[in-house]
């Protein structure tokens, strides 16, 4: 089992202080700025809240305006996430985002306009989200859920017919296999794995950074230790289930370990520990919506088809 330890030559920092650095260092080139962040989904089925069958949609124009006349466009990202700047730390209680009409794929209808939420305020500078926009097609997807018909009266089995006798087959001629493809170093390719599958024995060996036996509050800092607790481990974080932050933690330590092993995962590594943490802080509507994100990126999943498989090998025995 791979530790990180064993891999003095991936980083010269523990993955907890330089995430404090780095933090730290964003902090400082943010001071006096508002930041309002959102997300942006194709409402398939029509019924106006967001469900599993909806995906985030890229390159969504959203207009983020205020009573004093400002408006500021931003377009959404590959997982439907935006983030407008506003320069000062203005209160921005009063302002709202709004979907602009026919700038997607999904459809020309856009859902109501959503007002800003404070989640916090720190060093001047202020973090609003907004709830998630949606957009909606002409019509529903035929795979939405519909209601369920009546029961019908199960007709009788037919009787059993007489088999033909089945023909003997027909000798088969092995052929010499084809030379194996040359070796890819799996970091540079893409993958995504979902939770499960680091949890897969045969699998262990993949794990890089961080080991099973590492503590949540090690890796994601104190504001996790403070929901979590000091001492669960990454492995038990991939067994959470049944509670909207436990979910969250296993999907976000499944996205870490994907950020390790591939360097084209659509999350980096330090973009999985700040969205965790903002998460932790926001509402539990917040934690749920980073959940499904990252779910989708572990999934190989972008706007709404599957794009990246998982690459993982069984280790050597």
């Amino acid at each position: 089992m791979a530790s990180s330890a064993e891999h003095p030559n991936r980083f010269s920092l523990p993955p907890v202080l330089l995430f404090l650095l780095l933090r730290a260092s964003f902090f400082a080139t943010v001071n006096g700025d508002a930041l309002v962040t959102g997300t942006v989904f194709c409402d398939q089925c029509k019924d106006g809240s967001l469900s599993f069958f909806d995906y985030p949609i890229y390159g969504a124009k959203v207009v983020v305006g205020c009573g004093a006349g400002e408006v500021v466009e931003e377009t959404t990202n590959l997982l439907g996430y935006y983030a407008v700047r506003f320069p000062g730390s203005p209160d921005l209680s009063r302002c709202y985002a709004q979907l602009e009409r026919g700038s997607t794929e999904c459809g020309g209808a856009a859902g109501p306009a959503q007002r800003l939420s404070l989640v916090f305020r720190m060093f001047g500078w202020a973090t609003y989200t907004v709830e998630p926009l949606l957009a909606q097609p002409n019509q529903p997807v035929g795979f939405c859920p519909k209601p369920w018909p009546s029961p019908a009266v199960p007709l009788p089995p037919p009787p059993p017919l007489p088999l033909p006798p089945l023909p003997q087959p027909a000798p088969v001629t092995r052929l010499p296999l084809p030379p194996p493809p040359p070796l890819a170093i799996p970091f540079l390719e893409a993958s995504a794995c979902s939770f499960d599958k680091w949890l897969t024995p045969e699998f262990k060996c993949h794990w890089r950074v961080v080991a099973p036996e590492t503590t949540v509050a090690v890796v994601f800092g104190p504001v996790a230790a403070g929901k979590y607790g000091a001492e669960m481990t990454l492995w038990e974080g991939l067994h959470g289930r049944g509670d909207v932050y436990r979910t969250l933690l296993r999907e976000a330590t499944a996205a870490l370990l994907n950020s390790y092993h591939s360097f084209r995962f659509f999350y980096s590594t330090l973009s999985v520990l700040t969205d965790t943490n903002l998460a932790l802080l926001g509402s539990q509507r917040q934690a749920l919506m980073a959940a499904l994100r990252f779910r989708r990126a572990n999934s190989g999943i972008s706007g709404g088809r599957s794009i990246v498989g998982c690459n993982l090998t069984p280790c050597p025995s």
